[in-house]
């Protein structure tokens, strides 16, 4: 069993602004450097940068050894302190990402330490190299890296702004809570890491609004199928009885969708589980009507939507960023509990391409060129070092 000492950094040069990370596993007995990894983020908050940055240097360390000990070394008081439970998380939305760096090694195995942001070099110089490489357009590649060498010299576009817990810095919580993606290993997975935990995505059945492609999220008038749908919930709900693979069944809170799981449950004998983080986007004010009816009315908060991940829907509804962060949480929480497993999870358009997107590591604008049918089928593997792997999507096969 190993014991590592993870360095985290990251920074936001504008707080909010071109933000990265960068994080250090290294030998505890004998501070050889393991692993690095560095990212970065677009435009976000130290608080995110850093979150991040803690998230992807303990995903290294269970890539190298999930049974290991860890030391997290951070120039980060607010996150030691908050990770170590002395400090509250002041903003909701800022909780995910601790909630999740939280799961990736049991409590007891991890510890935190605040140091000097000298003492923190290596990390410090990782993030900005992340940072200039963005800014370059281009990705941060290790070979690339001169962290180690230089001797952990300051950046030539230092971080600013540190330690801002800021409503603001929510906001970007959520942006970049979407892209909160495993730091895999690569190559072939070992073979004992056991059974994945694999998620069978299935879209509700058509409702009224389906056919007539209205926005139909969690803030709308919550319609129930047609008969069109249920005839649809029948068949998804014969051909995964005659596969025999589905072991649990959990749905969104929406009717459309538990309506749905409870056609299908019933066929496998199975109960429903519900769960919050499965629900469809709140669309705002555009609840209930067609594109071409948004694009006449709020041309200009839909041009916003289509270009940003961060843009809301008219009338405060959620944007795509704070989706994912939110379908982030839950597609973890439902990875631990049903760990070697297949489960069926009954949701809508955004929460199963927002799961394939994170899956892929593809980036946010993904998510307009996916089609997803109603009483589809996709499904994504999640492996214990981190690893996903998409196995299937839109099959609509069934329905035929």
């Amino acid at each position: 069993m190993g014991e590592f000492i993870v360095e985290a950094d990251g920074g936001s040069r504008g707080n909010p602004g071109p933000a990265g990370y960068g994080a250090v596993v290294s030998d505890a007995a004998t501070g050889e450097t393991l692993a690095e990894t560095a990212e970065y983020l677009g435009v976000a908050t130290n608080n995110v940068a850093e979150y991040r940055g803690l998230l992807a240097g303990l995903r290294a360390a269970h890539a190298l050894d999930p049974r290991a000990t860890v030391h997290v070394r951070m120039d980060s008081k607010l996150v030691i302190e908050q990770m170590t439970g002395r400090w509250k998380i002041k903003h909701p939305d800022m909780k995910p990402l601790a909630a999740q760096a939280a799961r990736v090694f049991p409590p007891e195995r991890v510890t935190y330490e605040w140091i000097p942001r000298e003492r923190n070099k290596h990390a410090d110089r990782l993030a900005n190299e992340a940072m200039d490489a963005g800014l370059r357009g281009e990705p941060w590649k290790a070979p690339a890296s001169t962290a180690e060498q230089a001797g952990g010299a300051t950046g030539t576009s230092p971080a600013v702004g540190r330690e801002e817990d800021t409503a603001a810095g929510a906001a970007d919580a959520d942006a970049r809570a979407a892209r909160a993606v495993a730091t895999p290993s690569a190559g072939w997975a070992p073979a004992d890491m056991g059974p994945p935990a694999t998620f069978v995505l299935l879209r509700h059945g058509e409702t009224p609004l389906t056919p007539q492609k209205r926005f139909s999220g969690s803030g709308g008038s919550d319609p129930s199928l047609s008969d069109t749908g249920r005839e649809q919930a029948e068949r998804v709900a014969a051909l995964l009885a005659r596969r025999g693979t589905v072991q649990a069944v959990v749905a969104s809170p929406l009717a459309r969708t538990r309506e749905t799981a409870a056609i299908v449950a019933a066929r496998l004998g199975l109960e429903v589980a519900v769960d919050e983080g499965l629900r469809e986007t709140d669309f705002g004010a555009w609840e209930g009507l067609t594109f071409a009816e948004v694009r006449e009315r709020h041309p200009d908060d839909l041009n916003a939507w289509l270009t940003s991940p961060d843009a809301e829907p008219t009338g405060g509804g959620e944007s795509f960023a704070a989706t994912a962060a939110r379908v982030a949480a839950a597609r973890d929480e439902l990875v631990a509990a049903y760990a070697g497993r297949t489960v069926l999870l009954v949701t809508h358009v955004t929460p199963i391409k927002t799961l394939v997107r994170l899956a892929l590591g593809a980036p946010p604008e993904a998510l307009f060129r996916m089609e997803l049918s109603a009483a589809s089928l996709s499904a994504v593997a999640y492996y214990a070092d981190g690893n996903a792997s998409v196995r299937l999507f839109n099959d609509t096969s069934h329905l035929r």
